[in-house]
């Protein structure tokens, strides 16, 4: 804290765990005490693969969307997703990828493409999931594995030394729960405000959490324009 400029209001993103290393010694024992309580969940395990073609999925849709969300059945992805937040490895996890050079040439060598995917798997697991991964793409897309040129993937250790962010492997700033969805990441009235005046936190650790973008830190920005500066944020229209 010493290091930083002289100012009315400092936003942090970052999770409860930097937070606390770096500002800690300025919050009262009950905020370091909910800041200490916050739980992270499952961790990722992400592969990139360079390609000869585009992935050869079966199903046409598959072939117009950017980003595809494999698991068969909703049974399967519920089972998978569960078994995972216990602490266990899916055999079929559920698989998000991403085929971006479908639409946008910039993202590979002309007549060549690339994806990306990622599973859930239990915080700080390292497990090589690269079979698994493949596996499952293999099974809806026939042929994948004979269309990879080269491929580079991280573990969940790689993932948090990529971004300190990513506890465990965790991208989504901590678990989603009914337990931590509006409390993020302590009960209070503003959850953006530390018990610090000046201090705020905007990261995906606030609602309404990772994978809404943008959003905790634009309502983190809009808190600190209220209670520090006296002004009133404009709307934020998005589509």
């Amino acid at each position: 804290m010493a290091q930083l400029p002289s100012s009315k209001a400092v936003l942090f993103d970052v999770t409860p765990r930097q937070l606390l290393q770096i500002a800690g010694h300025r919050f009262s024992a009950l905020y370091k005490w909910q800041l200490e309580k916050y739980r992270y969940g499952m961790g990722v395990f992400k592969i990139d693969w360079a390609l000869d073609a585009p992935i050869p999925f079966t199903a046409a849709e598959c072939h117009q969307a950017g980003t595809i969300h494999l698991g068969n059945t909703l049974e399967e992805i519920a089972d998978g997703e569960k078994q995972t937040s216990e602490g266990k490895q899916a055999e079929k996890p559920f698989v998000l990828l991403a085929q971006q050079s479908l639409f946008d040439a910039s993202r590979a060598p002309a007549g060549k493409h690339t994806a990306w995917a990622y599973c859930h798997v239990p915080n700080g697991s390292k497990t090589d999931m690269t079979e698994i991964i493949e596996k499952q793409v293999e099974r809806f897309a026939p042929g994948f594995r004979e269309r990879i040129l080269a491929k580079s993937t991280m573990n969940t250790q790689q993932m948090e030394e990529y971004n300190p962010n990513y506890i465990g492997g965790d991208i989504n700033g901590g678990t989603l729960d009914i337990r931590q969805l509006f409390t993020r990441p302590a009960l209070r009235w503003s959850p953006y405000q530390t018990s610090d005046k000046g201090l705020y936190i905007c990261s995906s650790s606030t609602p309404p959490g990772g994978g809404v973008h943008g959003m905790c830190g634009y309502y983190a920005a809009k808190r600190a324009l209220q209670e520090v500066f006296g002004l009133k944020a404009p709307r934020l229209s998005y589509w």
